[in-house]
């Protein structure tokens, strides 16, 4: 069990985790919503992508995150993948003895808030669609709106390999998009956190008329509303640094992450398990 005063809980870190660098979209929304905030990131970049593997597996991944982060006394958890917070959020948030936020709750906030027509698609991993967690929540906050679902198991890779405005992937999302699409749909759920990445080929394939959900804003909305609720604002006054943990590719994640966030990253380490 952690043991520390309340001051230096307040002056804990924020943990933020995803398989790979798409969770760093939550890292931005988190430095621009709460840039006193430390962060500590961690990317199971040897891992990625999750959205292919067994529940089983996907799930023990997470307990293994959970557990690296909590042992560096963080004060609450985003689980930044939706991949994770699919289906491994319930076992960790069981072994977690702080506060644990996933982005699919917030991306259902802000899909049943946004959608006029109460017609709502979800793009994914093939994991994420396959447990039908984001129908559910958004059902869940409004039996009248219809989803559409699609999984999209080649975009990670795609993202992951940088080809963010690459013809191939241009054609790869409009083949994606389509069968959601022909169902008149006025809202589009990102929801990956590496999708984001790709915002500005899916808006313009998604058409002007639908709104883009992006759980990473959301998320860290919801992130500060609950350090309020809870009394954990850092007492801090000028900005954080953010520590970064992957599992590969230390140099190549390095790379994405400055042109990401626009800065250099303060500390970066590799580990092995």
């Amino acid at each position: 069990m952690m043991r520390y005063s309340v001051v230096d809980h307040n002056r804990a870190a924020i943990g933020v985790f995803d398989s790979g660098v798409g969770g760093l979209t939550v890292v931005r929304a988190l430095q621009k919503q709460l840039p006193l905030e430390k962060i500590i990131y961690f990317g199971d970049t040897a891992r990625v992508p999750y959205g292919v593997k067994s529940p089983e597996t996907i799930t023990g991944y997470a307990g293994q995150i959970t557990r690296f982060l909590l042992g560096k006394n963080v004060k609450m958890l985003i689980v930044a993948c939706n991949t994770m917070s699919a289906v491994a959020y319930d076992s960790i948030a069981l072994i977690s003895p702080v506060p644990v936020l996933d982005v699919i709750s917030a991306g259902a906030d802000a899909a049943a808030r946004i959608t006029r027509t109460k017609r709502v698609g979800v793009i994914g991993t093939p994991a994420t669609i396959q447990s039908d967690a984001y129908p559910r929540a958004i059902r869940g906050r409004d039996p009248e709106i219809s989803v559409f679902s699609k999984a999209c198991p080649l975009l990670v890779p795609l993202v992951e390999e940088g080809w963010l405005d690459h013809p191939a992937t241009r054609l790869i999302v409009r083949e994606y998009l389509a069968p959601v699409l022909v169902n008149s749909i006025d809202t589009l759920v990102l929801g990956c956190t590496h999708y984001p990445l790709l915002e500005p080929v899916l808006r313009q394939e998604a058409g002007p008329e639908v709104m883009l959900v992006d759980s990473a804003t959301s998320v860290a909305e919801k992130t500060a509303l609950l350090l309020q609720e809870k009394g954990l604002q850092t007492p801090l006054s000028e900005p954080a640094a953010a520590s970064f943990y992957v599992t590969d590719a230390p140099l190549r994640f390095q790379k994405t992450a400055e042109t990401f966030l626009g800065r250099p990253l303060d500390h970066l380490e590799i580990v092995k398990w």
